[in-house]
């Protein structure tokens, strides 16, 4: 009975900053309720994605009031911003305040400004409430449309996503291990690791990135640079953003493959402009790298 009063208050929230998402992504009427709400209403609703870390903080003994106040600011920052954006921006080519809040989200999660506000291993939260704050911003008051954060997964996506993998893989599993990369390692993992394995890259790595670099900013540079351009600008934009991954100093070696893969997540999402084809091959390449290539 201890350990369970010790961990519900970390369970519930992380349901409660799932909840936005999931509902999101699988209940797209939720975001049309959203905009129904008085206008006050909608502008002050993100604040209460300051409970989880309130819920997480004091279980573990941890809370500081400047960590609270910018939980429960931010996100209404970000929404006011996007509020601001769309009334300047009907017609959706891209305001500076959608790039001011893109920056400031993908900066704090790359180079992990807030992860010091939770205890070890509890990061996770501080990615996905920022990924809350962007979705309920762009979805539910910017309306930016054509993002296609949708996971009721069709067919097509499968077959769109399967397509750039096997276009992908062979390329990069060359070019890794010729780098140095990647290194092939015999591993048989059970299906069920696998299938888990996947199921976890899909939701809590690939979902998110592909929402961000795809379904609103190569989405949003579609509009000011033309498909091509913006394809290869958030390309390597997604590839800088891995400069600090597995490496103390600058890994240029990731950069040039997650560059080159995001060409391929890109392609995937501009076919029908759905996050979830381009999260399929996402899911697929970061499990098969983890699991026979790392």
């Amino acid at each position: 009975m201890l350990g369970f009063q010790i961990h519900a208050p970390v369970i519930i929230a992380a349901l409660l900053t799932l909840l936005p998402f999931l509902l999101a992504a699988f209940w797209p009427l939720s975001v049309g309720a959203a905009q129904r709400l008085p206008i006050a209403v909608r502008m002050a609703l993100p604040a209460t994605l300051c409970v989880p870390y309130a819920l997480v903080a004091i279980s573990y003994g941890q809370f500081r009031w400047g960590w609270f106040v910018l939980y429960l600011l931010l996100p209404v920052a970000i929404t006011l911003l996007l509020h601001r954006a769309g009334l300047a921006d009907p017609a959706q080519r891209g305001d500076w305040r959608d790039f001011l809040v893109l920056a400031v989200l993908g900066l704090a999660v790359d180079l992990r400004w807030f992860e010091p506000a939770w205890p070890p291993h509890r990061g996770v939260f501080n990615k996905m409430l920022l990924l809350d704050a962007g979705i309920y911003g762009f979805l539910a008051v910017r309306r930016l449309e054509g993002v296609g954060f949708d996971l009721r997964l069709r067919l097509s996506d499968l077959r769109i996503g399967g397509r750039e993998l096997a276009i992908y893989a062979p390329i990069a599993i060359v070019l890794g291990l010729w780098l140095g990369f990647l290194h092939l390692h015999a591993y048989v993992p059970g299906v069920p690791h696998v299938i888990l394995g996947w199921v976890f890259t899909f939701f809590f790595i690939a979902v998110p990135e592909e929402l961000f670099f795809r379904g609103w900013m190569q989405n949003l540079l579609e509009r000011r640079l033309g498909r091509r351009w913006a394809l290869l600008t958030t390309a390597i934009l997604f590839g800088l953003s891995h400069f600090n991954k597995r490496a103390v100093h600058f890994n240029w070696r990731y950069v040039v493959l997650a560059a080159l893969a995001g060409i391929f997540y890109g392609r995937a999402w501009r076919q029908e402009r759905r996050v979830g084809a381009s999260a399929v091959t996402h899911a697929s390449v970061d499990t098969l790298w983890s699991l026979w290539l790392r």
